[in-house]
């Protein structure tokens, strides 16, 4: 049994036009800096938060033109998008995670702002002769001294929905998690490997299981800090035996379609006491999307 994604992931759902032409424009950076908005971001990833959603300062209340910290995220309705790291922020404060729900411009806003901040959080020295750096293409590169352009790294990770072809899917819990807290297998990509051999890997690893019929399903940012979720669906035996020999997995079990559909109505991690056996990730997470694709 195969599916597809139900839905584009919600961190997928692209709303705001990155406007690449603009970025080695000058003139048309600081013109558009009169009616830009500005989102700050707190050394934790928090964001100012009120009744109406994410707050966004307008950029003429910070500075007269854009500071050597701040990143260009694009263009919505004819405006002007950036990002600013604060130290410290005042007022209710969340990050992207526990915003729960949210539309498709906050999600888009605050994985690429998250994506880009982190990276230059790290990125302030050459790694090939560590040299210091400078924030080039309106932050979407950097600079060295001799003019190397360095540009922002992505680390490319697979998850993967392992199913046994009709009503069982296999999910797993880290040592860290809460008791009902169960997800998909993922892993990072390493060097000199496929995205369909990473899977083989990592669910061998994870859980013991050979795996057979992979497909690609979709992919997502997920920028805590840099990652790419590619998504996979894959088929196992339920007869096989569980063997967690990497150390990351604390549990797995092949629970049923009906077991799924429940937890997927009692909500997601948030959930408080409930006693139920399972409970399944929230709505920002690839997992969530690819989860009840299969049940539905």
């Amino acid at each position: 049994m195969s599916f597809r994604l139900k839905d584009v992931p919600l961190l997928s759902r692209s709303t705001i036009d990155r406007a690449e032409h603009v970025r080695l424009d000058p003139d048309a950076l600081r013109e558009g800096w009169g009616k830009a908005k500005v989102l700050r971001v707190d050394v934790r990833g928090r964001v100012r938060v009120e009744s109406a959603g994410v707050v966004l300062d307008a950029a003429v209340t910070i500075a007269e033109q854009p500071g050597p910290g701040a990143v260009f995220l694009g263009v919505v309705d004819g405006s002007h998008l950036w990002a600013v790291r604060e130290p410290e922020l005042d007022g209710t404060l969340k990050d992207l995670r526990a915003l729960g729900a949210v539309d498709d411009f906050t999600a888009d806003l605050l994985a690429t702002a998250y994506a880009l901040l982190n990276w230059h959080d790290r990125a302030g020295y050459h790694g090939g002769d560590g040299t210091t750096t400078t924030l080039a293409r309106a932050g979407w590169s950097r600079l060295t001294a001799d003019g190397v352009e360095e540009f922002p790294r992505i680390d490319p990770a697979i998850i993967c929905l392992v199913h046994d072809g009709g009503d069982r899917v296999l999910l797993a819990r880290q040592h860290t998690w809460p008791a009902t807290m169960f997800s998909l297998l993922a892993g990072f990509v390493e060097a000199g490997e496929s995205l369909e051999h990473c899977v083989e890997r990592e669910v061998r690893e994870e859980v013991g299981v050979d795996v057979r019929e992979i497909h690609y399903l979709g992919s997502q940012p997920w920028p805590f800090p840099r990652s790419l979720m590619v998504g996979f669906a894959a088929v196992g035996d339920p007869a096989q035996e569980l063997v967690f020999s990497d150390g990351e997995i604390a549990e797995a079990h092949w629970f049923t379609r009906d077991e799924v559909r429940a937890a997927l109505q009692i909500g997601d991690w948030s959930a408080k006491e409930t006693g139920a056996r399972l409970l399944v990730p929230g709505s920002i997470s690839i997992a969530r999307t690819i989860i009840e694709s299969w049940a539905e």
